[in-house]
C-alpha cells in the first residue's frame, strides 16, 4: 500500500500587509515538508486546487513543478484537479510538463472540488456541474490516449485532427477519479476503468463499502481487469508520538477550521464529543500514534476490501510547519514500515 500527503497549501496570510512575505514563506515550508516526505520514503504528495483567501494552491501544476526539481522519488498529484471549471487541454499540457520534468512522477486526480469559487471565476454556470464534467473528462481521457484528437461539445471550441503537445514523459500518465459519497461518480470511475481516489473526510469508513463495491461492478462490467481497479483512500490525519500528543495538537486548530467552513455550509459547531467519535476505531479521522494509525488504516482497508494507497490530509488545522514536518517524519519512519509490512503479509 503506498502513503502519502495530501495538502491544500494554507496560506497563513496574516494581516493585508503582510500577505505577499507570509504567502512566500507558506510556499517555501510547503515544498520543505515535500523534500521531507520524499527523503522519509512516503510514496506521493498531492496538492488540491482553490480559489480561496486562505490557500495558495490556485496554481497547484507550477508548485508540483517546483517540487520536482528538489525531490527525487516521490510521486506528486493533484488533489484534486478542478476539471469541471477547467480546459482539459492546458491541464494535460500542464501535467505532462510536470511529468517530463520529474521523470515520469506525475499523476492527475480530477474531481468537482468541495468549493464552488471556480465557476463563477472562469465563466461557468454551476447548473451545469455533472454536464461540464463528463464532457471535459471525455476530452481529458482521449487526450491522454492519442496526441491527434478530433472531438467536439457543448462548453468547449471544437477540435479537428489537432495535436496536444507535450506527451508525458510515462506512456500511461495516471489520472485517478476523485469522489466524494455520489454513487454515479463510483460507477462512472468503474466503467471507465479509472482508479479511484475517496475523500472520506466524516462519518465512518465502512459505510463506503457498497459505493466501492459498485466501482467494482461497473468495471468488471466493463472489461476491466481487476488490478486496473484501483482504490485510494484521502482522510483527515494527524501523527504524533501519543494519540493524547495528537489530538492535543490536531483539535484546536481543526474546531475553529471546521466551524467556520460549517457556517458556510449550514453544518452545527464543532464539538469534542463529535470529534472523539470519529477519531474512534471506526471513525474516518486517523489522529494519533504510528502505531494506532497504522493498525487502522489496514482495518479500513480491510473493511472496504482493500485498498492501494492512504493519503493524509492534515494541514488544515492551524499546525506548524515544525509539527507537519514532524508528523511527515512519524509517518515515513514508523507509520508506512508497519502498514507496509502487514499489507505484503496479508498477499
Amino acid at each position: 500500500m503506498e502513503i502519502g500527503i495530501d495538502s491544500f497549501a494554507a496560506a497563513n496570510v496574516g494581516r493585508n500587509e503582510d500577505r505577499a512575505k507570509n504567502s512566500a514563506q507558506a510556499l517555501e515550508e510547503l515544498l520543505q515538508r515535500i523534500i521531507k516526505a520524499d527523503e522519509v520514503g512516503l510514496d506521493i504528495f498531492s496538492l488540491g486546487e482553490h480559489h480561496r483567501a486562505e490557500f495558495l494552491d490556485s496554481a497547484t501544476s507550477i508548485i508540483l513543478a517546483a517540487a520536482a526539481s528538489i525531490t527525487k522519488k516521490i510521486k506528486l498529484s493533484s488533489a484534486v484537479t478542478v476539471l469541471s471549471a477547467a480546459d482539459p487541454v492546458r491541464v494535460f499540457q500542464n501535467f505532462a510538463t510536470l511529468d517530463l520534468i520529474s521523470k515520469g512522477r506525475a499523476e492527475i486526480v480530477v474531481g468537482r472540488g468541495s468549493f464552488t469559487e471556480a465557476f463563477p471565476l472562469f465563466g461557468y454556470n454551476l447548473n451545469d456541474y455533472d454536464e461540464l464534467f463528463t464532457e471535459k473528462l471525455d476530452l481529458l481521457l482521449q487526450i491522454k490516449a492519442k496526441e491527434l484528437i478530433t472531438w467536439e461539445g457543448k462548453f468547449r471550441a471544437p477540435l479537428f485532427e489537432q495535436a496536444i503537445y507535450p506527451r508525458p514523459f510515462q506512456e500511461d500518465l495516471p489520472i485517478w477519479l476523485g469522489v466524494g459519497g455520489t454513487p454515479a461518480s463510483f460507477a462512472r470511475a468503474g466503467t471507465l476503468g479509472m482508479p479511484l481516489m475517496v475523500a472520506i473526510i466524516g462519518g465512518e469508513t465502512h459505510r463506503f463499502r457498497p459505493l466501492i463495491d459498485l466501482y467494482r461492478e461497473a468495471g468488471k462490467r466493463a472489461g476491466h481487469a481487476p488490478e486496473k481497479l484501483k482504490v485510494g483512500l484521502h482522510s483527515l490525519g494527524f501523527v504524533a508520538e501519543s494519540t493524547e500528543i495528537a489530538t492535543s495538537i490536531y483539535y484546536p486548530g481543526y474546531a475553529k477550521t471546521f466551524t467556520r467552513i460549517g457556517k458556510e455550509r449550514g453544518w452545527p459547531p464543532v464539538t469534542r464529543e463529535r470529534f472523539d467519535a470519529q477519531n474512534g476505531p471506526t471513525g474516518a479521522y486517523l489522529v494519533g500514534n504510528p502505531k494506532e494509525i497504522a493498525e487502522k488504516i489496514l482495518r479500513h482497508s480491510e473493511a472496504l476490501g482493500g485498498i492501494s494507497r492512504f493519503t493524509f490530509q492534515m494541514d488544515n488545522a492551524d499546525l506548524s510547519h515544525a509539527q507537519l514536518l514532524h508528523s511527515i517524519e512519524l509517518i515515513g519512519n514508523e507509520l508506512a514500515p508497519l502498514v507496509r509490512a502487514q499489507s505484503i503479509s496479508l498477499k
